[in-house]
């Protein structure tokens, strides 16, 4: 597919949407934010898609592995009115997973930025996930919003939480209708995210939260010691909530790494096909 097929495919979504599609690229966010910094207008929101990214990044620079005609991969530049973030990675994975599975809860949301298949006993694999950076532009900021989904099966080899697709809950899923159905839900996540911040996904995020009501374990550092306790949701403000022996211990996206505290007892019981 290509710029001129999406763009008729979305109709008047794409009326002021500046749309580029490419065969290969390094990282569609690197070349947003590249563009960005050079100067380029961000008067309309930007759409960068690609076939391949040969270095695709995740959250805290961990690499995204994606595969052609397999994975879909693409970056969303925004320019800001506002200079409050907070919980925007939350009503970006609201948005899609509404868009993707508006029928059930199969797709889970697990903060602060992936998308997880669900299954009947609670435990998930995950199809996806957000990677949100900025950029000065004059004297606004430029919101560059990564999306990696995995759309068909796929094998990736160094997975630590298993990898899931969205074939699994849509017989007919391709990265094309997946592109279609999530970038007109992402420009309305956005403009809806401008007027009334993180409040205006909070309720459905909390249908979709997958920690919630979990046990976990975080640490703030490399070096500093692994806390467990429980998730009881998030705050106004999109941070995660847990519960420890001390009290209510509040999480800001950035500075921790959160992981299910039954993780390796469920790795053990189902051993991962593939890997993102």
């Amino acid at each position: 597919m290509n710029a001129g097929a999406l763009r008729a495919a979305l109709g008047e979504a794409s009326a002021s949407l500046g749309i580029a599609w490419v065969d290969e690229t390094g990282s569609t966010n690197a070349d947003l934010l590249a563009a960005a910094r050079a100067g380029v207008d961000f008067g309309a929101p930007r759409l960068l898609v690609a076939d391949r990214q040969s270095a695709g990044r995740g959250r805290r620079g961990k690499v995204w592995s994606s595969a052609p005609r397999a994975s879909l991969t693409f970056s969303l530049g925004w320019q800001l009115q506002t200079s409050d973030l907070s919980g925007l990675s939350l009503a970006i994975g609201t948005a899609l997973a509404d868009a993707l599975d508006p029928a059930s809860s199969r797709l889970g949301l697990k903060w602060p930025n992936d998308l997880w298949l669900v299954d009947a006993v609670g435990a998930g694999r995950k199809a996806g996930g957000i990677l949100i950076e900025t950029a000065p532009s004059g004297h606004r900021r430029i919101a560059v919003i990564g999306i990696g989904l995995n759309v068909l099966e796929q094998r990736v080899d160094d997975a630590t939480s298993g990898v899931a697709w969205l074939r699994e809950i849509d017989a007919g899923a391709t990265p094309f209708g997946v592109l279609c159905r999530s970038v007109p839900a992402l420009l309305d996540a956005l403009a809806s995210f401008e007027g009334g911040g993180f409040a205006a996904f909070a309720e459905r995020f909390a249908a979709r939260d997958l920690l919630r009501g979990r046990a976990v374990r975080y640490s703030t550092g490399a070096n500093l010691p692994t806390v467990e306790g429980t998730a009881i949701g998030v705050s106004a403000a999109g941070e995660l909530l847990v519960r420890t022996g001390p009290g209510i211990e509040t999480i800001v996206s950035g500075e921790v790494s959160v992981r299910l505290a039954d993780d390796r007892a469920a790795a053990a019981r189902e051993p991962a096909r593939s890997s993102c």
